[in-house]
């Protein structure tokens, strides 16, 4: 089974503005002092450029747009609400903010069919809303497609008897652990595992600082070598930079490029981009505007299609 795909679908805001009811527990989030609609439009143009970055490669975006009367600010992240799997199941997920639950919308559906994709079964986490019970798409499940292993940082957004469900229902071994960041001088859980970890073909990027558990910090090292993946290390501060935040997708002739922002380029290491590179160039853009107000990253922006063809 592959890891990386070429096709993913993105989302394009209408509405996009600092969502105060993710901010309560998005440490990465931040007020700037601009209009909504001037914001929404700085994102658009963030939006339309790392698209025509990614499709300028070979990597395929299917792009559908935001709908203005839902009035969802984060509707950029798709990633958080639903999945595609090569078996045709598509997993919809519980979000812990009242206003990101309308992003769930079955057009995407039926334009994913339109574009010759094969849906067999929607596996519908959604109702544990009710209870308060939530687990965010691939922001809190790291896939390992490939080993059929997922990683999920525990968080008030990623619920471990919920993550342990999704694990049987789709056959990948759990591990979990706990990620914590530096805030006012307090270690709080961060808030996706997507923002720590990334998991590529032959390689990890992730920030082992943010496990302060000694024994979780080994057993996810451990399962990382079990599978041959070059682990690399990145800091704290470059966490908050968006660096874990990276996605490898395949473009033309089945290259694979790491997917990241400018933001988080701009923050590695030559030694950290050298062992990179090793394995694939790096594909970056500027998302100023969507990292300061959505708290994500180029890896929230983008829902990876494993979906078969019909």
């Amino acid at each position: 089974m592959r890891q990386t795909t070429d096709t993913i679908l993105m989302i394009r805001p209408v509405s996009f503005r600092m969502n105060e009811q993710t901010a309560v527990n998005n440490y990465f989030q931040e007020d700037i002092d601009m209009k909504n609609a001037e914001i929404n439009s700085k994102a658009q143009e963030e939006f339309d450029a790392f698209v025509d970055k990614l499709r300028a490669v070979g990597i395929k975006v299917i792009v559908e747009q935001d709908d203005e009367l839902m009035d969802t600010p984060d509707s950029i992240f798709p990633n958080n609400w639903v999945s595609f799997h090569n078996n045709g199941d598509v997993a919809k997920y519980p979000m812990f903010a009242e206003n990101r639950r309308k992003e769930r919308r079955d057009e995407v559906f039926i334009r994913l069919e339109k574009e010759g994709f094969k849906i067999e079964n929607i596996v519908d986490y959604t109702l544990a809303e009710h209870e308060g019970v939530f687990l965010e798409g691939t922001g809190s499940i790291i896939m390992d497609r490939a080993n059929r292993k997922a990683y999920c940082a525990l968080s008030p957004r990623a619920d471990e008897d919920l993550f342990i469900e999704f694990c049987e229902d789709f056959e990948y071994t759990p591990v979990i652990f706990t990620a914590n960041q530096t805030v006012d001088g307090k270690r709080l859980p961060i808030y996706h595992t997507n923002v720590m970890m990334c998991l590529a073909e032959n390689f990890t990027v992730i920030c082992l600082d943010a496990i302060d558990e000694k024994k979780e910090r080994k057993n996810v090292v451990k399962h990382l070598k079990q599978d041959g993946k070059e682990i690399i290390s990145i800091t704290e501060g470059q966490m908050h930079q968006f660096a874990g935040n990276m996605l490898q997708l395949r473009g033309h002739n089945d290259q694979r490029y790491l997917v990241m922002s400018e933001a988080a380029h701009k923050s590695l290491t030559k030694d950290q981009i050298n062992r990179i590179e090793k394995h694939c160039p790096i594909l970056s853009s500027s998302l100023d505007t969507v990292e300061t107000c959505g708290g994500g990253s180029a890896r929230c922006m983008m829902a990876e299609v494993f979906l078969p063809k019909a």
